[in-house]
């Protein structure tokens, strides 16, 4: 899949505020600070679709972006972040749910995750969670420029065992270095032709 027109649509709190709700989704999850938008930009390759941020918990609504006027990429709060009230972290968690609960043209969730480190707490329960609601969740691992070649196939075994997955459900990427962006628009281009 070639992407040559992705924007920015508009910020949510809760689904009925979609504006269209006819069009297929895509969600993206992940906890505090994993390269959510980082990962966004490279893969629509634009600087500054998703605002990044070196403070862990700056996306607080669930951001809507338009690709090629054909779906929808869904970013949504991330999790695990400390600094963020209890309340707050609630108040993401309903917002997410209700989503989810709303939803019935989300074709695939991504879950990524920090490819540098075993897979959090948290991560395994939203892994859960998603595939309890039936949902076809694909895991990126992020940030795979960080990680020695001789880490690499430890680090994938981990994740593949603490998330319980198969290698086929598993995609490593780099936002810097733009590796496993094509097989991540390869899985848009399979789940729009389903």
């Amino acid at each position: 899949m070639e992407i040559v027109k992705a924007e920015y649509i508009t910020s949510i709190v809760k689904y009925e505020m979609l504006p269209d709700k006819t069009l297929p989704q895509f969600l993206f999850c992940g906890r505090s600070n994993v390269g959510k938008s980082s990962f966004i930009n490279a893969l629509v390759g634009q600087k500054n679709l998703a605002r990044t941020s070196q403070n862990p918990g700056k996306t607080q609504t669930i951001n809507l972006y338009l690709i090629n006027e054909m779906f929808y990429l869904v970013d949504v709060p991330g999790y695990g972040y400390a600094r963020v009230a209890k309340e707050k972290k609630k108040e993401f968690g309903l917002m997410i749910e209700n989503f989810l609960k709303e939803t019935d043209k989300l074709k695939v969730c991504f879950l990524l995750v920090d490819f540098r480190h075993k897979p959090t707490e948290d991560d395994v329960l939203m892994y859960n969670y998603l595939k309890y609601y039936n949902f076809n969740v694909k895991v990126i691992a992020t940030k795979s420029d960080k990680v020695k070649n001789k880490d690499r196939k430890k680090n994938k075994e981990l994740i593949l065992e603490t998330l319980n997955i198969k290698p086929s459900d598993l995609i490593i990427t780099s936002s810097e270095k733009r590796e496993g962006l094509y097989l991540v628009k390869n899985e848009l281009d399979l789940s729009l032709k389903d």
